[in-house]
């Protein structure tokens, strides 16, 4: 998840939120309104128009990527949140479509979604016109007809992370059986057209001199860099093979229970285990957070007395919850892990801890298999488990 977002509640059931750089967006398209709304009625009129239609812009985004969520929901493929930023808007998806059909489905939604909304305020703008031809309504319904359209038919465009690089992926995934040929195919495609954009953008800029080519730079930047991050998954995904979480995790993981004060943990057995990164559980065996530490580095002395590790730790977010049978690959392209701060907690069907895959796992895993080695060493033993009693003073 990108971080400093604020949420803005939910919708259908699934988290929304905006990154601050969502805040740039409404400035820009505020600006943008008022200049092409300018003589359409008096400058508080038009100003006020351009700032409500910069909201209503963002919200039609947000629609783009809940058609996107709902859909997903709706084929099995969980959500983690809906996030609003500067370039629009990101669903977090928890996990891969199970299919090459469903894959498809969730991506056309948002483009769909988008080309309905550019058709109904084309519409709804022919019908303010007959009251209000030259008013600036009128024209802020047929400004968002015509962008919709260009988010929808941009989106549509077949390369990776964009939908149409999605598209394509799902066909030839159909077509082939091949998911992960079919997902490199489009990654490639999302970095040619990234490049594409980017000497656009800078031949706009150079030889027109309009600014709008820092738009195009920026947004082949971005599908560059989103390209290579998704090739970069796919060379992952070959790696690892059909291998599970299991054959990875850490089983029986040393858990420590969040209501310890952090001066208990430090004269627990868990000082001298020799790891880094523990999971933190609830009192029924759930795990709810991670802690690290240097987490615990910063809580000062005077308050380790009363400080408990629940409030040291970092909640774990959706996303980095796992199942023992879930492929390892889906893990590794859904959750970035820092080294020595971060980890996957591994449940059982009640929620319960049962292993705990860190970044140091998925990095030897990655190893092992490249030398066509097995995943887990013969001689490797599971942590031992404080479980929820007190720790040795």
């Amino acid at each position: 998840m990108m971080r400093r977002t604020f949420p803005l509640g939910r919708i259908a059931g699934i988290p929304i939120g905006a990154h601050w750089s969502v805040l740039v967006t409404v400035g820009l398209f505020t600006w943008v309104l008022g200049s092409y709304l300018t003589g359409t009625a008096a400058a508080p009129v038009v100003w006020a128009t351009a700032a409500a239609g910069a909201f209503v812009f963002c919200a039609t985004l947000l629609a783009h990527e809940l058609a996107h969520s709902i859909v997903a929901r709706r084929t099995g493929v969980r959500v983690e949140v809906v996030v609003l930023w500067l370039l629009g808007g990101v669903s977090e998806l928890t996990e891969e479509p199970k299919d090459a059909r469903a894959d498809l489905r969730i991506a056309l939604a948002g483009p769909l979604t988008s080309l309905g909304i550019a058709a109904i305020a084309l519409l709804a703008g022919a019908a303010t016109a007959a009251v209000d031809p030259g008013g600036p309504v009128t024209a802020l319904l047929v400004w968002l007809a015509v962008m919709n359209a260009i988010l929808g038919l941009f989106n549509l465009l077949p390369g990776a992370p964009l939908d149409g690089g999605r598209v394509l992926r799902a066909v030839i995934w159909w077509r082939a059986g091949d998911r992960l040929g079919a997902a490199t195919s489009a990654a490639r495609s999302g970095q040619f057209l990234g490049t594409v954009l980017l000497l656009l953008g800078i031949a706009e800029l150079a030889l027109l001199g309009h600014l709008g080519g820092l738009w195009l730079i920026l947004l082949g930047w971005f599908l560059q860099s989103a390209a290579h991050t998704e090739l970069t998954v796919a060379g992952l995904r070959h790696q690892l093979g059909d291998s599970k979480v299991r054959d990875v995790m850490t089983a029986h993981p040393m858990a420590i229970p969040g209501g310890w004060p952090v001066a208990e943990l430090l004269r627990s057995d868990a000082a001298d285990s020799g790891h880094r990164v523990f999971p933190v559980v609830d009192a029924t065996g759930h795990p709810v957070a991670v802690v690290a530490w240097s987490d615990l580095a910063a809580v000062t002395e005077p308050a380790r007395a009363t400080t408990t590790v629940g409030v040291a730790a970092r909640a774990l977010p959706t996303a980095a919850l796992t199942r023992e049978d879930e492929p390892l690959s889906d893990v590794a392209s859904r959750v970035v892990l820092r080294p020595n701060l971060d980890a996957v907690a591994v449940v059982d069907a009640d929620g319960k801890l049962t292993g705990l895959l860190t970044a140091t796992d998925l990095a030897l895993a990655c190893d092992r298999s490249a030398l066509g080695l097995p995943l887990r060493a013969r001689h490797r033993s599971g942590f031992p488990s404080v479980g929820t009693g007190r720790g040795t003073p």
